[in-house]
């Protein structure tokens, strides 16, 4: 179905809310590796502090900004065939997936190697909550949305949950980068941080580019008007294949 005329302008204000939110997460990347790289001494794989420069790097690329994107490409690619979003959806996931799993063996060896305990904080729980029902949730994603198996009906039951629990997740990840955020700042710089010192704003800044790259990526999200629409190719088959799926023949009433 064609959009309408004033969906059509709706639609032309998209490309620049997408470019917001690019921004503002590139940004929220490159502080970060400015924050770890200047301040707190570059990164290494060796076990000392420079491993554990590797954690926040990784996890504000993959559990943030690449997970933002993976769910915003319903919107950007909104006319294009969907399984070749359901691919392109799927792929952004997995690449987060496995950048995220290098930043978590990156501060669990650190741990180790430096006799810290692992898992104390509420900043851990959180990660690893918001990394097991990540796991769970790109899964379930491939089993009922990229294969074949799944019956229209337990597509569409699931469907709902798997947006809430995207959404939820990327707002989990956010919340916990901010604790993070939080945490590093008064292990490193407790005794100063009240004094204003840059590399307190540095952080502080990051935090907000965060909550902002989250604000922007759920108003389009949330924009009725730029939600996917299916094409009626996708329309006619998907009613073929209710109808043969419930017995039915797709000549009928």
């Amino acid at each position: 179905m064609a959009d309408s005329p004033i969906e059509t302008h709706r639609a032309a204000h998209l490309p620049w809310f997408v470019a917001v939110a690019q921004i503002l997460g590139l940004t929220s990347v490159v502080i970060t590796g400015v924050w770890m790289g200047h301040y707190r001494g570059g990164y290494g794989w060796d076990g000392t502090s420079l491993q554990f420069n590797v954690h926040p790097l990784c996890m504000v690329i993959g559990m943030v900004f690449l997970y933002g994107d993976a769910i915003l490409v319903y919107r950007v690619f909104r006319n294009e065939p969907k399984r070749i979003t359901k691919i392109l959806h799927g792929a952004i996931h997995l690449i987060s997936l496995i950048i995220s799993i290098v930043g978590l063996i990156a501060v669990f060896q650190f741990h180790a190697k430096s006799k810290i305990p692992d898992m104390y904080s509420l900043h851990s729980w959180c990660g690893m909550l918001t990394f097991i029902i990540f796991i769970v949730q790109w899964v379930m994603g491939l089993t009922f949305f990229l294969f074949p198996g799944a019956s229209v009906s337990l597509r569409s039951w699931y469907l709902s949950l798997h947006v809430f629990f995207g959404l939820a997740l990327f707002a989990l990840a956010i919340g916990t980068c901010l604790l993070g955020i939080k945490e590093k700042l008064l292990f490193s710089i407790m005794s100063t941080y009240s004094k204003f010192e840059p590399e307190g704003i540095l952080a502080n800044v990051l935090g907000l580019l965060l909550v902002a790259f989250g604000v922007v990526v759920g108003y389009i999200l949330t924009r009725e008007e730029w939600k996917r629409h299916p094409n009626p190719e996708e329309q006619a088959l998907s009613m073929n294949f209710k109808n043969l799926t419930e017995g039915e023949s797709p000549d009928s009433p």
